[in-house]
């Protein structure tokens, strides 16, 4: 495509905020040349450019722009202005967003955050108006959101149609790249494009930032390093082949600038959200070990990897923040099966001391009361259902340990499962489970069961989590107090 005017094909978003930082993120039609303002009010009176950037098909015409030296504590607007990359003065559509830096003191904050994005066949349905949980979490207007994985469900076509229990049909928008598992980078991408289809999507990536994480169904699901495939589905079986194609997509298609401290541009990392919060951002998937394997050592195995365990020990140690919020991929004690046999996530099923990768989290965890570490939550997502686990060393076998809590909240557009059981190592209690009866599962969206979290902390140090249903309604509640 050349020579006409350029217009964007997935909206704009921005992701990753801090209180002076953000990253804005386009796609453009065909090569062009994007540049940014920002300003402080939506008419862009002084708006300040911060950044202009030529796109073109080595990206899939895609970009991330760092925004830097912003105002604490402020909403603040941005504009993406496309041109020709052929003809500069030929210009092409404008779009806006805004979000809200994090504050520079002690104020209100809050933020949602879910996982699994048109997965189990369950895609876009313009029937219902699309995946209108986005419109819900619009509403009550966070300041950010986390995807906490299944962004995409890369291994999980979708069709036109599909029947349902009581008779009806779900119908889905299709494309042609979710018409089989995805397997080269062009298909990788188009997942992406497809759930940007979705006009609430759309609507929400304008108004409230992202802090993305990946897991396994960007790739295909259950994957780690080093796996080769028996699937008569894939006609290239070497995962880390398919990992490298899903990993650039992810990072083409999301607002963020990957670490550069490590040559391979790591997707784990903090994103500080004022002196109330910091949010550590877990890649629980690209350094595991083998899901056959040596689950039950005592000696222990990856899920974090050695550096990542490092660097997030010596973080929250470090972190002066009220609440330290741990984005997790994976859950911690809930037991996660891979088929034929097998563990996908860290508990392994067997009561008693840590084996296999629950000795990196006993790892952590000793080591967050070893340097008097307070008020950590994790939230994640990936089992799709939503729950509320407490975890205390009283109820555990292995006790060097400070009580914490885990929440779960999911699927965004998915189907439903659950609810998964619980490995007794740290002493989990499911205060609260939400998920399909008895019996049933792979439940649609149009069944209501999908869920998201919220999150508020507000200036006198207190935190308040609400897991919420589709159409908003508080399911569950809770308020922690600062120890």
């Amino acid at each position: 495509m050349r020579g006409g005017r350029p217009t964007f094909t997935s909206g704009v978003q921005s992701g990753d905020v801090t209180a002076d930082s953000a990253v804005v993120w386009a796609r453009a039609d065909r090569p062009a040349v994007l540049a940014v303002d920002v300003a402080a009010t939506e008419t862009f009176t002084a708006a300040r450019r911060v950044g202009v950037v030529r796109v073109d098909a080595a990206t899939d015409f895609t970009t991330s722009v760092p925004v830097r030296g912003l105002p604490a504590g402020e909403e603040v607007f941005y504009r993406v202005r496309l041109a020709s990359a052929d003809d500069p003065a030929l210009v092409g559509e404008t779009s806006t967003g805004r979000f809200r830096t994090a504050p520079g003191r002690a104020g209100d904050v809050s933020f949602v955050w879910s996982g699994d994005i048109c997965g189990q066949g369950w895609g876009i349905n313009p029937d219902l108006g699309g995946m209108r949980i986005f419109e819900t979490m619009r509403r009550l207007n966070p300041d950010f959101a986390i995807c906490s994985g299944d962004t995409v469900y890369a291994d999980g076509p979708i069709l036109p149609t599909v029947p349902l229990a009581d008779g009806s049909v779900w119908r889905n928008l299709v494309v042609p790249e979710k018409s089989k598992v995805a397997e080269t980078l062009a298909e990788y991408r188009g997942n992406y494009r497809y759930n940007l289809l979705d006009a609430n999507l759309l609507a929400f990536n304008r108004e409230v930032p992202w802090v993305f994480q990946w897991d396994d169904h960007e790739t295909l699901n259950n994957w780690y390093p080093g796996e080769i495939l028996d699937d008569s589905r894939y006609s290239e079986k070497r995962v880390d082949v398919l990992a490298a194609r899903s990993r650039q997509a992810f990072l083409e298609y999301t607002p963020f600038i990957p670490g550069r401290a490590d040559p391979g541009g790591r997707i784990y990392r903090r994103i500080s959200y004022g002196p109330l919060l910091d949010v550590f951002v877990l890649d629980m998937r690209s350094f595991k070990n083998p899901n056959p394997d040596a689950q039950e050592d005592p000696a222990g195995v990856a899920i974090l990897g050695r550096h990542q365990s490092e660097w997030l020990l010596a973080g929250l140690a470090a972190s002066r923040a009220t609440w330290k919020v741990v984005a997790a991929d994976l859950p911690l004690g809930l037991l996660v099966p891979d088929n034929p046999s097998g563990v996908e996530a860290v508990a392994q099923g067997r009561p008693g001391a840590p084996l296999g990768r629950e000795v990196e989290i006993a790892d952590l965890l000793a080591g967050l009361r070893r340097h008097r570490v307070r008020n950590v939550v994790w939230v994640t997502a990936d089992v799709h259902y939503t729950a509320a686990h407490h975890y205390h060393p009283d109820r555990a076998a292995f006790t060097d340990f400070d009580p914490f809590w885990e929440f779960v909240s999911g699927p965004l557009n998915a189907g439903t499962f659950g609810p998964n059981t619980l490995d007794p190592t740290f002493g989990p209690e499911a205060v609260f489970v939400k998920a399909p009866p008895a019996g049933q599962s792979n439940l649609p969206p149009s069944a209501g069961l999908q869920f998201f979290g919220r999150v508020h902390l507000d200036p006198g140090g207190g935190l308040t989590v609400e897991l919420r249903d589709s159409g908003g309604a508080v399911l569950w509640s809770t308020t922690l107090a600062v120890v």
